[in-house]
């Protein structure tokens, strides 16, 4: 057991209430500690993954946050800090982080001590979850320990919410930066300006086949709101809706051929598959009402004016057919400076995506890229990508291998490379089993190329 000196106050409770950060390394700590008028932790139980590797601590913050903490036995002395995807609609649970600490179960095994917060509240508010995160970090090195090295780590959605935490808290603290480098895994990293309007062309696009969201005997409403205020209409009565005009609840072979080929007609046409119809569907029905109702002041800041779709057996039918709106000004400026990345990060940033994510497209990568040229900052940003199809997981080695190149990238100076992360995967497998998929040469293409650009507003 290491001695009292080096335990921070929360652990040393946890010692005492026999939950002990047994042989746990004492980590060099920041010679003042940052003072936090949040409320002190306490002690929790762990996910079953991980309770005999480390200790938990939990709590609510004053914004109403819930947040979970986990102290691995065997510290390295680093934090990751962790903004979740998402985002769930309604209030915050405490079982979110429950749920997202089991699911990044590996960063703890590897010996780093992770903090996620539920965010004060559900939806679509980017910025708000950014000072949430930065306030659970306050909390972490005021009453748990002082982190030699803090990692601000963004996984879907919450890929956006660290980038634009990264860029609002760069401030020193006591001559150090709070954060000192940023993963961003499976990002949707376009900013809410870009990154949803595939889901108001799939909207357009389904209605055009289907008619029946709404149906003709329903209130018409601009299906760029996503849905009415007062509308009752629950996801699984959307997915009666999407099943009956398009089979996806049945194999492709028991379709009707007219369910075919509306199935067809979308995945060609959005370049979506048909697997991740209902999700999208369910973002651009539910996640568009969140925004216009809480975010924008009631107009809608999605629009498709000056698109033309291509790739249906009929183009000239679907363009002249389906629905058009235009995105209100005010309502997009206003979204976009919530949501937006502005690329003035000025910590190293890795990134890391499935080459077929049908989640968060690779082509929203090269839109940060993109953003991170244009603010002069492109030198502090390595990208990479790998074989996986999936969204909110990768696989076990790959997120050690991750967190071990911006380490060097940070205490050393040594930029890491797409190729020198491949080839320092494969010796992780050893400890964290088999997974490593990296792909060096990848480059996505650029985001107008999968998804057309909108008329100039």
């Amino acid at each position: 057991m290491p001695s009292p000196r080096c335990i921070p106050p929360a652990a040393r409770r946890l010692a005492c209430a026999g939950i002990a950060l047994a042989a746990a390394a004492c980590a060099p700590l920041s010679p003042k500690p940052e003072k936090t008028s949040e409320a002190p932790p306490v002690a929790a139980a762990c996910p079953p993954a991980l309770s005999a590797v480390a200790s938990c601590l939990a709590g609510q913050d004053s914004a109403g946050a819930y947040y979970l903490i986990a102290m691995p036995h065997q510290w390295n002395g680093h934090l990751v800090l962790h903004a979740h995807g998402g985002p769930a609609l309604g209030a915050p649970r405490p079982e979110r982080s429950a749920a997202d600490l089991e699911r990044w179960a590996i960063m703890v095994k590897a010996g780093y001590a992770w903090a996620g917060s539920t965010f004060r509240q559900g939806g679509v508010e980017v910025r708000a979850a950014a000072e949430d995160t930065e306030r659970l970090r306050q909390t972490f090195v005021g009453h748990v320990a002082q982190p030699r090295r803090t990692i601000l780590h963004g996984q879907s959605w919450g890929a956006s919410v660290a980038a634009r935490g990264a860029e609002m808290f760069t401030s020193t603290t006591q001559g150090q930066r709070p954060y000192d480098a940023v993963l961003l895994t499976s990002g949707v990293l376009a900013g809410g300006s870009r990154s949803y309007d595939f889901r108001t062309d799939l909207r357009v696009v389904y209605q055009y086949l289907c008619n029946n969201h709404p149906r003709p005997t329903e209130v018409q409403y601009p299906l760029n709101i996503g849905l009415p205020a007062d509308a009752i209409l629950t996801p699984a009565d959307l997915a009666v809706r999407v099943n009956e005009c398009l089979g996806l609840d049945k194999p492709a072979s028991a379709r009707t051929p007219e369910q075919q080929r509306r199935v067809k007609v979308i995945t060609d046409v959005i370049r979506i598959p048909a697997s991740s119809i209902q999700g999208h569907m369910n973002w651009a029905t539910f996640h568009f009402r969140d925004v216009v109702q809480h975010r924008t002041g009631g107009a809608s800041p999605f629009g498709n004016e000056g698109v033309r779709y291509r790739g249906s057996d009929d183009d000239a039918a679907l363009n002249a057919g389906v629905l058009r709106y235009r995105a209100h000004p005010a309502a997009l400026a206003r979204f976009a400076q919530d949501t937006d990345p502005t690329g003035r990060i000025p910590v190293p940033v890795l990134t890391v995506k499935g080459i077929d994510d049908a989640t968060a497209f690779v082509e929203l990568d090269a839109a940060f890229k993109t953003t991170m040229e244009q603010a002069g900052t492109s030198g502090h940003l390595v990208q990479t990508f790998t074989r996986h199809s999936s969204h909110s997981y990768l696989s076990d080695p790959t997120y050690p291998t991750l967190m071990a190149a911006l380490l060097r990238w940070v205490e050393e100076g040594t930029q890491p490379t797409p190729a020198s992360i491949a080839s320092q995967c494969p010796a992780l497998e050893a400890t964290f089993g088999k997974g490593c998929a990296f792909v060096p040469e990848y480059r996505p293409a650029a985001l107008n190329t999968r998804v057309p650009a909108r008329a100039p507003q």
